[in-house]
C-alpha cells in the first residue's frame, strides 16, 4: 500500500514542478546554511583550540610586574624582581607544576657567511620542548650542561634558517649573534603563524644563562613559562605559584603583586566556549529559515487541497478511506520535505568547502549538523502538512464532488 502511496505522491508533485521546486526552496536554504554556519563554527573552535595548543602545553607565563621610576610607571615586565631562583623554586615548590623555563628574550642581527638578517633571541632552558610542545625538526636541543656553562650554542627556527643558510642544512655550522659566534645545533620544528599574525619560525632558542650574560649582561629575568601538570591543574598552579611568589618577593596581603600569572588555558576555554556560543547562535538563525520553508509548504498543500478537492470526491467515491487521502498529503509533504533536506545538505557542504577555500577558513563538517537537518527537515514537511493533510481527509465526498 506505501509503495502505491509513494507513487501517487511523485505523481503529484510531478504535475507541478515549478510549485514544488519553488516550495522546496525554503528547506533548501534553511538545511544549507544550518550545516555552513554549524561548520565554519566548528572550524572556528578547531583553530582556537590549535592556535592556543601550540603555544605549548597547559601553558601558564610569569611575568615580571610594572616599574614605577620618579613617579612615572613602566609596563609589564619592566620590574627586576623575577629572577631565575624564583623559576627554580616554582618546580621544586609548586606540587601542580610539571616544568618551567626562564625566558629572555631580545632582538638581534644574525650573520652567516655574507647572508645576515635580524630575527628573535629567546634565551630559555632545557624544559622549552616540553612547555611549548616543540620539537626540533633536525639536530638536537642544546643540553644542561650547555646552559650551566653559558655556551654559545644555538637552536634556530625554519625562517631564520632559510634565510641565513638557505637550502643548506645549518646544523654545525657557525653564525654569529651581536658579533659572538655559536654554533647552531638544532632546527626546530615549524609552527607557522601565531594567531597575532606573527611568524613563530623567525626565532632563535638559546640558552637562558647565555642570553643573561653574553647578549643583555642582566641578573634578572622579564618572564618564565610554566606548565602545569594537566589541564585541570592550571588553575590550582596559578594559585599556588601566586602565593609562592608573594612570599618570596615580601607582598604583604593588601600590596600589589611586583608579578602576575596568566593562565593561558582558561583563554583557550574562553575563546572555546565564545566559538562555540556564536555557533549555536548562528546555527538557530539559519534555522528559523526551516520553519519558514515548512510554512510554505503548508500553505502549497493547502492551495494543493484546494485545486485537488474534486480528485479527492473521486477517490472517496470509489471507497478511499479518509485515512488513505490523509496518508496521501502527508506522504506529499514528506517527499517535499526529504527532497530539501538532500538538496540543502549538498548546498550547505559546497557552501562550507567553498568559504573555507576562499577565505583559508577551516572547516568541519559536523555529522550531527548533517543528519539532524535531513531528519528535522522531514519532520518540518510531516508537521506543517499534516493540516492540510487532515483538512483534505475531512472532506465530504459529496460536497467534494460538486466542487467547481
Amino acid at each position: 500500500m506505501m509503495l502505491s502511496v509513494l507513487k501517487i505522491a511523485i505523481t503529484a508533485l510531478g504535475r507541478n514542478k515549478g510549485r514544488s521546486a519553488l516550495t522546496m526552496l525554503g528547506i533548501i536554504i534553511g538545511v544549507a546554511s544550518v550545516i555552513a554556519m554549524v561548520s565554519l563554527g566548528q572550524g572556528a573552535q578547531k583553530q582556537v583550540k590549535e592556535q592556543i595548543a601550540s603555544m605549548g602545553t597547559n601553558l601558564l607565563i610569569v611575568q615580571a610586574g610594572s616599574q614605577r621610576s620618579g613617579g612615572m610607571r613602566g609596563g609589564a615586565g619592566t620590574s627586576t624582581t623575577l629572577t631565575v631562583e624564583d623559576v627554580q623554586a616554582i618546580v621544586r615548590e609548586v606540587p601542580a607544576v610539571a616544568a618551567a623555563s626562564p625566558n629572555v628574550s631580545a632582538s638581534t642581527p644574525l650573520v652567516a657567511g655574507n647572508l645576515n638578517w635580524s630575527a628573535r633571541a629567546e634565551g630559555v632552558d632545557i624544559s622549552y620542548p616540553q612547555i611549548r610542545a616543540r620539537g626540533v625538526a633536525s639536530g638536537q636541543f642544546f643540553t644542561e650542561a650547555d646552559v650551566r656553562s653559558a655556551a654559545r650554542v644555538a637552536v634556530i627556527g625554519q625562517t631564520a634558517a632559510t634565510q641565513l643558510f638557505g637550502g643548506a642544512d645549518p646544523v654545525g655550522q657557525t653564525m654569529r649573534v651581536r658579533n659572538l659566534p655559536f654554533r647552531v645545533v638544532g632546527v626546530l620544528e615549524a609552527k607557522g603563524q601565531s594567531q597575532w599574525g606573527q611568524d613563530q619560525d623567525d626565532t632563535l632558542v638559546l640558552p637562558y644563562t647565555t642570553v643573561m650574560k653574553k647578549l643583555l649582561a642582566t641578573n634578572y629575568i622579564p618572564s618564565a613559562y610554566v606548565s602545569a601538570v594537566s589541564a585541570e591543574a592550571t588553575v590550582e598552579a596559578e594559585a599556588q605559584i601566586t602565593a609562592l611568589l608573594a612570599a618570596r618577593h615580601g607582598i604583604r596581603p593588601g600590596q600589589e603583586n611586583d608579578f602576575s600569572v596568566r593562565n593561558l588555558t582558561n583563554v583557550a576555554e574562553t575563546a572555546a566556549e565564545t566559538s562555540r556560543v556564536m555557533t549555536m547562535l548562528l546555527g538557530g538563525i539559519a534555522a528559523v529559515s526551516l520553519l519558514v520553508g515548512g510554512i510554505g509548504i503548508m500553505n502549497i498543500m493547502l492551495v494543493s487541497v484546494t485545486e485537488r478537492t474534486r480528485e479527492i470526491g473521486i477517490r472517496m467515491a470509489v471507497g478511499a478511506r479518509a485515512k488513505h487521502v490523509q496518508v496521501q498529503f502527508l506522504m506529499e509533504s514528506l517527499l517535499l520535505g526529504l527532497a530539501g533536506g538532500l538538496i540543502g545538505i549538498l548546498l550547505g557542504v559546497g557552501i562550507a568547502y567553498g568559504l573555507a577555500r576562499t577565505f583559508a577558513w577551516p572547516q568541519l563538517i559536523s555529522p550531527v549538523a548533517v543528519f539532524g537537518s535531513a531528519l528535522f527537515s522531514m519532520l518540518i514537511g510531516v508537521f506543517f502538512g499534516y493540516y492540510p493533510a487532515r483538512k483534505a481527509a475531512a472532506l465530504d465526498p459529496i460536497d467534494a464532488l460538486r466542487f467547481e
